[in-house]
């Protein structure tokens, strides 16, 4: 069999894809310089970038999802189809289920509530198809506010803030498992959310609790290292070696006591490995 130059070998090779888990805390910038969005456009293909976006977690779907319809579109984006799934029988549409197979090379699910999201998401082939795609590198996918909520397997559905930790302080839920490793509160620091993510990992230590502020985002490539882009700082809340905690001891609204707890704050540009627990400072300019 003739051997293949060099040159012609490059070109039966497809080019490596980028692509990213993005977790967005919601309120991310729109108009301006769209960072965030346009990280996630470029990790999808870009200018070749064909895009599925999910607004069901909306009160407005069809509004919520020509809005970041227009903006891809703006971007350059090849094609992009809106998933505008209302009910859980719309999951078995058969040209979306063709599109994550053959073409899709970027999905984005928008804010709004993640119960809802979760309820016409959940256990359906096309989420299967999403889950799988996004993990094994196949697509880019991102996810703000609610979008970004249900990336956890142990969701937080909802709860109060501005109180000490305790138990009664969050609402917890089953999310879409995308990253089992997490449990993931948005809009963090602009709502005071902190005790509510320290309330959620009490009772699921094992966990990494991750608090995104707006306009902030933690991208994850290859799974293990997330970096911070954005305006805000993502907290890490890490309990591994956390020595005591009175979770069993007390009623569901008194104060939780937790010993060595460790928490990082990162911003634009540090670095967090999720399996060695190791966060990185950004390179100095």
């Amino acid at each position: 069999m003739q051997q293949l130059t060099s040159q012609a070998l490059e070109q039966t090779i497809p080019p490596p894809t980028q692509t990213s888990i993005l977790i967005i805390g919601g309120a991310e910038d729109k108009v301006h310089g769209r960072e965030i969005l346009q990280t996630f456009f470029n990790r999808a293909g870009g200018a070749k970038a064909q895009l599925a976006i999910i607004p069901s977690a909306s009160r407005e779907p069809g509004l919520q999802g020509e809005r970041y319809q227009r903006i891809f579109e703006e971007m350059g984006a090849k094609e992009i189809k809106i998933f505008d799934i209302r009910e859980r029988h719309h999951c078995e549409n058969t040209d979306w289920h063709s599109y994550l197979d053959t073409s899709c090379t970027g999905v984005f699910l928008t804010g709004g509530d993640q119960l809802r999201l979760y309820s016409l998401l959940a256990d359906t082939p096309l989420m299967t198809k999403i889950r799988v795609g996004a993990r094994e590198g196949r697509m880019a996918l991102a996810g703000t506010s609610a979008g970004a909520a249900v990336m956890s397997h142990h969701m937080i559905a909802g709860g109060g803030s501005g109180e000490s930790p305790n138990r009664s302080l969050v609402d917890m839920a089953t999310g879409l498992d995308i990253m089992p490793e997490l449990i993931v509160d948005q809009h963090f620091h602009n709502r005071n959310r902190l005790a509510r993510l320290i309330s959620a990992i009490t009772s699921h230590p094992e966990r990494l609790g991750l608090g995104i502020d707006e306009d902030t985002c933690a991208m994850f490539e290859a799974q293990e290292k997330l970096k911070v882009i954005g305006k805000g700082t993502v907290t890490i809340v890490d309990a591994t070696e956390m020595s005591y905690t009175n979770a069993s001891k007390v009623g569901a609204a008194d104060p939780l006591s937790l010993f060595n707890l460790r928490i990082h704050i990162l911003s634009h540009g540090d670095e967090y490995n999720i399996r060695t627990r190791i966060p990185t400072a950004a390179p100095s300019l």
